[in-house]
């Protein structure tokens, strides 16, 4: 779990996307202990052609891509709760097959009554071949990392809170509720992929290496976009609400940001 706390320590006061954001689990007393629960496995997979889903409700979900000739998927989870009762009524079920991994997480079901319990949170951190496609990967409320993919797919749903996608040259389908989107490269290499980020609530961040080349597409209705990349005598002090640029003088890979209610940063970063 510490490189997905270590990546946020590292990159929030860079990003500064925006405060405020807090999550409640359920109304118990601070002093009181949580219990965990830890599940660690691993999962023999085909790295061609395999598909990765994951669905959660309250915590994190870190995947992470790795290279080389990597044919196992590792699943990481770490429940915790306020009481046994709690923690033993959060389930995590993993379907695994030779192409297909699926990991469910399983919440017991609400009373309705103003104090019910909604305590118990689930971290993730997953380990999958790069090249592997997300088809779904849904949180409700937590942060979202990922890292290091290069599959031809990737889609990722966070309700609200943070995701993070770090040095991902596969192409990503994210949208985001309420919250904030952060796309940080620390290199750039030429590949053939598309992002496109959706925020309905939030602000958006671009991190981009200065010598990297890609069609950076940026909208947002409410809010105002500052733009590294735009040559200092074109940039408007008090920002815009449209880009739409190639910079290096390429067509791909493209970068598409829609925001609906927020800022959007495109940063140049020399590194």
């Amino acid at each position: 779990m510490y490189r997905f706390k270590a990546f946020f320590v590292k990159f929030l006061p860079v990003l500064a996307l925006s405060a405020g954001l807090f999550w409640t689990t359920g109304c118990q007393p601070s002093g009181d202990a949580v219990l965990e629960e830890v599940l660690d496995r691993r999962y023999p997979v085909d790295p061609d052609g395999l598909s990765i889903s994951v669905s959660n409700r309250d915590g994190s979900i870190s995947i992470y891509g790795a290279g080389g000739d990597v044919r196992e998927v590792r699943v990481q989870a770490v429940t915790q709760a306020y009481t046994p009762e709690r923690l033993k009524a959060i389930s995590v079920q993993v379907s695994a097959e030779k192409n297909a991994v699926s990991i469910n997480t399983i919440y017991p079901a609400d009373s309705g009554g103003a104090f019910s319990d909604r305590s118990g949170t689930v971290e993730y951190v997953i380990v999958v071949p790069q090249a592997a496609t997300i088809s779904k990967l849904e949180l409700a409320k937590g942060e979202v990392l990922i890292e290091e993919m290069r599959g031809p797919e990737a889609h990722a749903q966070l309700g609200s809170g943070r995701l993070f996608a770090h040095n991902c040259f596969g192409s990503l389908d994210i949208h985001v509720q309420t919250g904030n989107v952060g796309l940080v490269y620390d290199w750039w290499e030429e590949h053939d992929f598309s992002i496109h980020a959706t925020v309905d609530d939030g602000n958006a961040f671009a991190y981009l290496p200065e010598e990297a080349a890609f069609h950076i597409v940026a909208s947002t209705v409410t809010g105002r976009i500052a733009n590294d990349f735009e040559a200092k005598e074109q940039r408007h002090a008090e920002g815009t609400n449209h880009v739409d640029m190639l910079v290096g003088g390429a067509e791909r890979p493209k970068i598409e940001i829609e925001n609906r209610d927020g800022n959007i940063r495109i940063a140049e970063h020399n590194p």
